[in-house]
């Protein structure tokens, strides 16, 4: 880029300049995203947004993430770009090469999320990395649910490989993703799309880069970086320093589980660290520390700087830790297929650390992590070599009251999916939903009242017995109300003869049974 002279009018052009390209730099990478979703096999992905999509320069820090995508999937993913780098060294890389992985503890938490690393070339030199992730409905082993005892149960596992070398796929890896599905079709045609998404990327970089006439995007990240950084620290400096804490109790497995923090305030930043949460469990509901940190980030952001772009920069600012064999910084082969469960509750649980010191944003709990329903049923004709559908349903209950206003009903915070369409859903699977509706009054009492949950009843149309992969919380413990509001109402579910089921563990909806759900409503904010 042309070197400005230092004048007051040649430095305001330069900072103009500079956010023209950062703004442009957002568009790129939106364009990326939209490219995943458009293209995705995988429902969950192309009807609900579960994906992410990233700019990265050579050192790994990630420059811009598109606005469509998940916080777990996108601030786990800007970690996981420097472990890419470190097994395969930017000088190796050639045009055409694409890298992938789902290491849950170097990725984005649990197997079912690949992640795929692609070099971006302009005039035949490597001048930075794109980045995306999307959730895969079904990559063998027991299922998308809790019920695994050690990750080795829970699906195929991808260390860091090239997947594409210089063009040319690598059909061995390809044969056993395929080999590994029960979704054989869908699966392959997700990994493309994550290819595909990934060139637009490129692409679309380069005509950027020649427009403004750039031969690197090292300046321009550098100032992303650097004022991002300085954005976020502006606003921590409003804050009192000191200690603050909050505890949260969830349903767990066999027992309840403790979420503990200790947020500090200081002049470099904030830090959280969760020591004294509960150890990990025997079963799927563990979390890599790579998603610890990813969804406790996003919570610090919304109730801090919700305004300033996420990336490397801003992420900088905070420091988390969680002590290791906790069940929020799980150890490696430890089962973590639904790491969504206790992850999705860490904003909530940083709420209630900064409700004392921002009592006019910080709303009331919520539902928090996602009530997906997860079912699965063999083809007709009790052929047992293979099943006839397997598809992941996306829904939620209600969010917290905010100190202004009530909470979202049937609202996914804090992950952000959309809700998955009934005539979607119907038409990729054999079920009939008879109810979905809002559960009237779930929601928790206050001035301003929590959000309604939902009321969902789903059967398979077939008349045969299917799946249930359950990985519901919020049954036992309820969300809170905050400043006097009242709590939201608890989870249940059920099967339409009133048998009580779990909320985590696969089990059997028998065939003429329907499915009945009731997600939880959030709580209240202030006296009613």
């Amino acid at each position: 880029m042309t070197d400005m002279n230092h004048s007051g009018q040649g430095a305001g052009i330069d900072l103009i300049r500079m956010q023209v390209m950062w703004n442009r730099l957002l568009a790129v990478v939106e364009e990326q995203a939209q490219a995943l979703l458009r293209t995705a096999f995988s429902t969950i992905v192309r009807e609900c947004g579960d994906l992410s999509a990233g700019v990265f320069d050579l050192n790994g820090r990630m420059l811009a993430q598109a606005v469509t995508g998940t916080p777990g999937h996108v601030n786990s993913m800007a970690e996981s770009v420097r472990h890419f780098i470190d097994r395969f060294p930017i000088e190796t890389m050639r045009e055409g090469d694409h890298y992938i992985t789902n290491d849950p503890w170097r990725g984005t938490g649990h197997l079912n999320d690949f992640v795929v690393t692609t070099p971006a070339f302009h005039e035949g030199r490597i001048v930075g990395l794109f980045s995306c992730t999307s959730h895969l409905i079904d990559i063998g082993g027991i299922g998308f649910g809790p019920d695994g005892h050690d990750v080795f149960a829970e699906g195929l596992s991808i260390p860091f490989l090239k997947l594409c070398d210089r063009g040319e796929m690598n059909e061995t890896l390809m044969a056993m993703i395929r080999a590994n599905t029960r979704l054989p079709v869908e699966t392959e045609g997700d990994v493309y799309s994550l290819l595909g998404c990934n060139d637009i990327g490129a692409r679309r970089l380069s005509e950027m880069m020649a427009e403004f006439k750039l031969d690197s995007v090292d300046g321009l990240g550098s100032h992303i970086c650097d004022v991002s950084r300085r954005a976020v620290l502006a606003e921590v400096a409003k804050l009192p320093q000191g200690v603050y804490r909050n505890a949260m109790t969830i349903d767990g497995l066999d027992a309840p589980i403790d979420l503990v923090a200790a947020l500090t305030v200081n002049e470099d930043g904030i830090s959280v660290d969760f020591d004294g949460t509960s150890p990990v469990v025997r079963k799927g509901i563990n979390v890599p520390l790579a998603y610890t940190r990813a969804y406790t980030a996003f919570g610090l952001a919304c109730a801090i700087a919700p305004g300033i772009p996420n990336n490397a920069g801003s992420l900088s600012v905070c420091d988390i830790e969680a002590p290791e064999g906790s069940i929020l910084n799980a150890p490696r082969g430890a089962a973590v297929s639904s790491r969504h469960i206790v992850g999705q509750m860490l904003p909530d649980v940083v709420f209630g650390c900064l409700a004392e010191l921002l009592p006019a944003r910080i709303p009331a709990e919520g539902t928090s992590c996602l009530w997906n329903v997860t079912l699965r049923g063999r083809a007709k004709g009790n052929d047992l070599g293979r099943y006839g559908f397997a598809v992941t349903i996306t829904t939620n209950g209600g969010t917290g009251a905010r100190p202004d206003k009530a909470g979202l009903s049937a609202t996914a915070f804090p992950s952000g999916v959309k809700g998955s369409p009934v005539e979607i859903m119907e038409a990729a699977a054999p079920i009939v939903f008879w109810r979905r509706e809002l559960r009237d009054g779930s929601g928790g009492a206050g001035r301003h009242r929590g959000g309604d949950g939902q009321v969902i009843e789903i059967e398979n149309r077939d008349g045969e017995a299917m799946d249930l992969l359950a990985a519901f919380d919020r049954i036992d413990f309820a969300p809170r109300g905050r400043a006097g509001g009242g709590d939201g109402a608890a989870g249940t579910v059920r099967l339409s003869d009133g048998t009580k089921l779990k909320g985590k563990g696969t089990q059997t909806i028998p065939a003429g049974q329907r499915l009945l759900l009731e997600t939880p409503g959030g709580g209240g904010f202030g006296a009613a």
